[in-house]
This record gives C-alpha cells, sequence and structure tokens, in this order.
C-alpha cells in the first residue's frame, strides 16, 4: 500500500520515462486538436494553424498503437467539426450531427494509413504514404458526399495566401490539401530521426513548396487580364424591406406548404416590396454604368401563380436600363414534397430570357428544394461568356468546370457563414480561371478575378443596402484544372493502394 503513495506525491521529473512518454503524447494530442479548431473553414481561420495541427497529430498517431491512436484522432476531428458548426451557427439537427461524425471518421482514415504504412516503406515513399490519402479523402469527401468542399478542405483555410492558390489551377482544391499534409509527413520524419539522411525528403518537399510559392507569384505578375472590363453590379433588398418580408411570411402557418397554398393577399405583399425595391436598384445600378446586375438568390419570395408577373416585370426592366439582369426568385407552389423552387433567371438587354436555372445542391437538412438537373447555364454575350450557378452550388469543383469568362453566383447566408462561405468560392475563380461575382444576402458579397484577387466587398450587415459593384474581367483563360480535372486527385486515389502494396512486400521480403 505504501508504493502508490509514494508513486502519486512524485513530482513530474521524477516519473517514470514510460509515463513522461505519454504525457508527452497527449499534450501532441491536446495542441494538434486546439490547433484544428482554426483550421476548419470557418470565421474563426488561422492559416498557420492548418500547417501546425497535422504536424502534431501526425507526431501523436507515429507515437501510439494505431487503432488506439486513430479513434483519438477521431475524437479529435468531431472536436473540430462541432467547433465548425458552432462558429458557423449551423444548429445541432440530426443529419449536420449525423454528418460531422461521418465526416471525421473519414478525415481519420490517412492517419491510420500513415500509422500501419510509412515504417515499412523507404525514406522516400513513407512520406507519401499521408497527403495522397489526404488528397484522395478530400476528393472523395467532395465526390460522394452531400457536404462539398464546405467542410473537410484544407485549401479553404488558404484563400488569402494568392500564390500558394495558384497551384489550384492545375490540382484543383486537393493539391493544397497534399501540400500541407506532405510538409507535416517530412516534418515527422525528420523529428523522428534527426539526420543528414532524414533531412533530404524534407528538404525536396521544402523546395516543391518554394517553387510553387515562386510559381504562383509569377503566375500573378506575369498573366495579368487584357484590361477589358464590363461593370457589374450587385444589389439586395433594404434590410427593412426584407425584415418585413419574412415576418409577413412567417406569420402565415404550415411552413413552405402554407406558403403555398395562402391567399395571394398574404403572400403578394412580401413579394412586391421586394421586387419594386430591387428593379429600383437595377434602374440606379445601370444609370451609374453597371452592364450587369445580379440579384441575390430567393431575393423575391412568389407564389407560382405570381412568378410570370415577377419575371415581366424584370424583362421590362431589362429592356428600360439595357443591361442584363439575374434575378433570384423563391417560388412557392403546393407540389409536394419541395413545395417550391430555387431558381435564378437571366434576361437579355432586350428582355429575353436567356436561361432559367434550379439550385442543383440544397443545404441537407435545412432545404428541401428538388435539386435541379446540375447543368450551369452559359450565354455568350459582348461581355465574354456568362455562366451561373447558385450559392452552394459553388461547394462542387467538378460542377464548377465551366467554360465561361464570367461566373455569377446568387446567394444567400447568414452574419456567423456569409464571409467564410464567399472566401471558398472564390478558390472556384482560380480553379476555373474566370472572374466570379457572388451576390450574398445576409452575408458577404465579393467580385473576385480569375487569379483569385478580390476586386470588390459589400457587407450586408455594414449598412441599411448591400450593393456591390466591381469592374470585372471580361475576357478569363482556360486553365489546366479545367482540361484535365480531377486528374490529380485520381493520381493520389490511386498511389494509396500501390503504397499499401509497396510496405507489404517490403515486410514480405524482410
Amino acid at each position: 500500500m505504501g508504493i502508490p503513495l509514494l508513486e502519486n506525491r512524485t513530482s513530474p521529473a521524477g516519473a517514470r520515462p514510460a509515463e513522461r512518454a505519454r504525457r508527452r503524447r497527449y499534450a501532441l494530442l491536446a495542441a494538434g486538436t486546439a490547433a484544428m479548431l482554426f483550421a476548419v473553414g470557418g470565421r474563426w481561420d488561422v492559416p498557420l494553424a492548418a500547417w501546425l495541427f497535422p504536424v502534431l497529430l501526425l507526431r501523436f498517431t507515429r507515437t501510439t498503437g494505431p487503432w488506439a491512436g486513430t479513434l483519438w484522432i477521431w475524437a479529435a476531428h468531431i472536436a473540430a467539426a462541432a467547433f465548425w458548426v458552432y462558429e458557423s451557427a449551423l444548429g445541432s439537427g440530426p443529419v449536420v450531427l449525423a454528418g460531422a461524425a461521418a465526416l471525421s471518421a473519414v478525415q481519420a482514415v490517412p492517419f491510420l494509413l500513415d500509422r500501419l504504412l510509412s515504417a515499412r516503406l523507404g525514406r522516400w515513399t513513407a512520406p507519401l504514404v499521408f497527403p495522397a490519402a489526404v488528397a484522395a479523402t478530400e476528393f472523395l469527401i467532395t465526390l460522394l458526399s452531400p457536404f462539398g468542399t464546405a467542410y473537410g478542405s484544407l485549401a479553404v483555410t488558404q484563400h488569402g495566401d494568392l500564390p500558394l492558390l495558384q497551384v489550384t489551377s492545375v490540382t484543383g482544391c486537393y493539391g493544397i490539401g497534399f501540400l500541407i499534409a506532405w510538409s507535416a509527413a517530412a516534418v515527422n520524419g525528420f523529428w523522428q530521426e534527426p539526420s543528414r539522411p532524414s533531412a533530404r525528403p524534407a528538404a525536396a518537399c521544402a523546395a516543391v513548396l518554394a517553387a510553387v510559392a515562386l510559381a504562383g507569384g509569377a503566375r500573378l505578375a506575369l498573366l495579368p487580364h487584357d484590361g477589358r472590363t464590363v461593370r457589374i453590379a450587385g444589389v439586395s433588398p433594404a434590410r427593412t424591406v426584407a425584415a418585413a418580408g419574412r415576418a409577413a411570411l412567417a406569420r402565415i402557418p404550415g411552413g413552405r406548404q402554407g406558403i403555398a397554398a395562402a391567399p395571394p393577399a398574404a403572400v403578394d405583399p412580401a413579394t412586391t416590396a421586394a421586387q419594386d425595391d430591387l428593379l429600383a436598384a437595377t434602374r440606379r445600378e445601370a444609370t451609374a454604368g453597371a452592364r450587369i446586375v445580379v440579384w441575390p438568390e430567393n431575393a423575391v419570395p412568389a407564389q407560382a401563380a405570381r412568378e410570370p408577373a415577377v419575371i415581366a416585370a424584370a424583362r421590362a426592366e431589362a429592356r428600360r436600363s439595357r443591361v442584363y439582369l439575374d434575378i433570384g426568385i423563391a417560388v412557392y407552389d403546393t407540389t409536394g414534397p419541395a413545395f417550391g423552387r430555387d431558381e435564378t433567371v437571366l434576361l437579355g438587354p432586350d428582355g429575353a430570357v436567356l436561361w432559367t436555372y434550379q439550385k442543383a445542391h440544397p443545404i441537407p437538412g435545412s432545404e428541401t428544394y428538388k435539386p435541379g438537373d446540375g447543368r450551369v447555364p452559359v450565354v455568350a454575350t459582348p461581355y465574354g461568356r456568362i455562366a451561373n450557378v447558385i450559392c452552394y452550388d459553388a461547394d462542387f469543383p467538378a460542377m464548377m468546370r465551366v467554360r465561361a469568362d464570367i461566373m455569377l453566383v446568387p446567394s444567400h447566408d447568414w452574419r456567423e457563414y456569409g464571409r467564410p462561405h464567399t472566401d471558398k468560392a472564390g478558390l472556384r475563380a482560380v480553379e476555373g480561371g474566370y472572374a466570379l461575382v457572388r451576390q450574398d444576402a445576409d452575408g458577404v458579397s465579393a467580385a473576385f478575378d480569375g487569379r483569385g484577387r478580390v476586386l470588390a466587398t459589400a457587407d450586408s450587415f455594414g449598412a441599411d443596402r448591400q450593393t456591390l459593384v466591381a469592374d470585372v474581367p471580361v475576357r478569363g483563360a482556360t486553365t489546366p484544372y479545367d482540361r484535365i480535372g480531377d486528374l490529380f486527385a485520381w493520381l493520389c486515389l490511386a498511389t494509396v493502394p500501390l503504397l499499401a502494396a509497396l510496405a507489404t512486400a517490403r515486410s514480405r521480403r524482410r
């Protein structure tokens, strides 16, 4: 009975080596988890944290049993996902919670693969397991889950690093995840065995990072656009008008179904107020020189029977002001289970309807719209090829590979998520080589050129009326990513089983 008492009184400096090692391991886990909280694609992101947390968590798993370590990494990712949900004010519905747990399990897989395979591979191949697996899992999340790049992409944490961001024009956003994970594996290799031979793979990684940064800087400096621009204005309803409309609709019981079936007199005042306010703003910006005007997602709420009148009024304004006018309409109809549509309509300067587009990716757990067909409309104009998606659609890189010069993204977010969601959309501009204009009601609107440079921003919470005005390049550039698609991601996905086979073969030879 005396021995335990003596051990309890022993100072930390005198603890057994195994106990000290265990404490160091869990200190790494705690520090890595804390850093990861600020690298989740939220409003409190710190770009450096995205480079730091994989180093710490990878060191933890390499010094811990593979299965116990993986369970802890899964728990760490669940904590990060929960923090993202909290800082983004997403709520805690069952779809959100189940999605967070599932994505966290997928994100833990690269750590498990590294733990199982890297020790059985050579000095140069071992550091490739983790980055290939990270890029592959990011790709699979985007490809197979309903969440796209909204969560789980390391690239979105680096949206302000324009030289680094240029690599996405070749690899897509998965290239940045690969580079971050590769640097973590290289650092850990040297940390585990600090010798001259171990330093060589780390030096190779550093050289590649430097080359990427230099090439990205050269692309920004040496490949400017040709100077031709068009003025684009994004207009949202005045906050008082939007608030009054939401209050009027909220008084109608039964949600979307109830609004669709309500007497027109209960819905028309909200429709008319939003429509008249936006038409006046369109006229004002056209007079000031705008040639393209964008309304946000769901800018005008309208019952299905009222939609033709809304479009007719917008057509008349497009003819009067001689502008291309992209309008967002929340249509309420009595057909279940969606009871409505989330759509945009592009009108030409002659009033012609050039497209009617329905949102292809309703937000899981919060939007019940029937998805559109996912075909991105493109129209040739004197100001280049104009295309359009709606809000969450821009979180799916494969859908955004479109030969266009200007991409319009009418959106509708909320205070806590508006800015990071717009920052994420900016990555699509670099990948696709086109200018991107995101008009976001209840969020931050922004215009980007094809290199990801911010041309203008407007915060809907900074004034009673949000208006975005930007002179946008009319000529985009075809990027390698636009031509080869997700080839880099597929190569990473194929590399993982190849490295597993190589590790198995080396183990058998030993």
